[in-house]
């Protein structure tokens, strides 16, 4: 029997590989402000702490740190909600698990960083919003991860004591989001973990393929 009642995941580099949208959408906003495109390779290093820290990071690569981030953060929202269907898929085997998971009764939610407004979008355009009973994004409560607090309000939703629940992700973020929430982890191995050791966060499983999760 499936050990956890609440699976939690990451949207970006854990269920989806959005980063060759998200890095055209960081690229027009370069464009916008004459500066040289940063490319989907360095992109893929700045991933994770939401879009506004995404963009300080583009623009003080590009040698702009001083750039109000307000402005860039609504140019980036306009130019990714253009592009966000493009290129993005799911991961293999995402699909399956949460139809597996679904099947035995699991609840399943998304925990991400990403702006509010594409996160119920993605998740149905993929086709999964069939499995994800609920959603929080980077803006949807005052906090967000590594913060606690978004992991804790999605057990609190589904009356489930934390450690009945499974975070999922593939990142320093969330890796700390799980600990701060003392929520059970499990990381995969692809996505975008910007250099960070994924032995280092004492995970109940370390996966090459989310099928993987359904043999806990």
């Amino acid at each position: 029997m499936f050990p956890y009642d609440l699976v939690i995941y990451d949207l970006d580099g854990t269920l989806l590989d959005s980063a060759p949208d998200i890095a055209t959408a960081v690229d027009r906003t370069l464009a916008q402000w004459d500066l040289p495109v940063a490319g989907e390779t360095k992109v893929r290093q700045w991933i994770g702490d939401g879009s506004r820290k995404l963009m300080q990071r583009a623009f003080a690569d590009a040698g702009h740190p001083q750039v109000p981030v307000a402005e860039l953060y609504e140019a980036f929202l306009a130019h990714y909600g253009d592009c966000m269907r493009d290129d993005s898929h799911a991961y293999a085997g995402v699909p399956e698990t949460l139809h597996a998971l679904s099947e035995r009764g699991v609840r399943q939610a998304v925990c991400t960083n990403k702006p509010d407004p594409f996160v119920a979008s993605l998740i149905e355009f993929m086709g999964l919003d069939d499995y994800i009973a609920a959603w929080l994004g980077g803006d949807s409560l005052p906090e967000r991860k590594p913060s606690a607090l978004p992991l804790r309000h999605l057990a609190e939703k589904f009356d489930t004591p934390i450690e009945r629940c499974l975070m999922v992700g593939d990142s320093g973020t969330d890796m700390a989001a799980a600990r701060n929430a003392g929520m059970p982890l499990a990381l995969v191995t692809y996505g975008y973990h910007r250099g960070v050791d994924l032995s280092a966060g004492k995970a109940v499983a370390v996966v090459d393929d989310l099928r993987e999760l359904l043999t806990l």
